[in-house]
């Protein structure tokens, strides 16, 4: 008998890390269709330009896009969370400046999970910084070596 190596599946939201300050995130249970899983496999998602949005007190993922070959690519999709973790983004999704946002997408146990990020969007001179900072490491790093 042969050991089989788990895949590691995971599609990460990199614009979301520049754009948000994360405060907290949650990760939710997606309810999928089998092409939608087998898209996932196959690493044929993208989550860059979606959301999470609370819709009488359930809550769904809107943009997210699977490359199937019929139905619909951007449906929306309902994320399961415990009536606890629904209450927590209501709350946090209600405060001014807060947004809900996905953050990666990944197998877990043979399931689909979503990250869910309680963001806070950063300013432009906020990314300067930010990108100015990741410079001079850059050229530290360089200069080492």
């Amino acid at each position: 008998m042969t050991a089989v190596k788990p895949t590691s599946i995971s599609i990460s939201n990199k614009k979301a890390y520049f754009d948000y300050q994360i405060l907290d995130s949650i990760e939710a249970g997606i309810a999928l269709v089998g092409l939608e899983i087998k898209a996932l496999r196959a690493k044929k998602v993208s989550i860059t330009g979606s959301y999470v949005k609370i819709i009488n007190g359930e809550v769904f993922w809107l943009g997210g896009n699977f490359d199937v070959l019929d139905g619909d690519r951007q449906r929306t999709r309902k994320l399961l969370l415990h009536s606890a973790e629904i209450d927590k983004l209501i709350g946090k999704s209600q405060e001014k400046g807060l947004a809900l946002v996905p953050l990666k997408l990944y197998m877990k146990r043979g399931r689909a999970k979503l990250e869910v990020g309680i963001c806070k969007g950063l300013k432009k001179y906020d990314k300067r910084e930010v990108m100015k900072k990741k410079d001079l490491d850059r050229d530290a790093g360089r200069a080492i070596c």
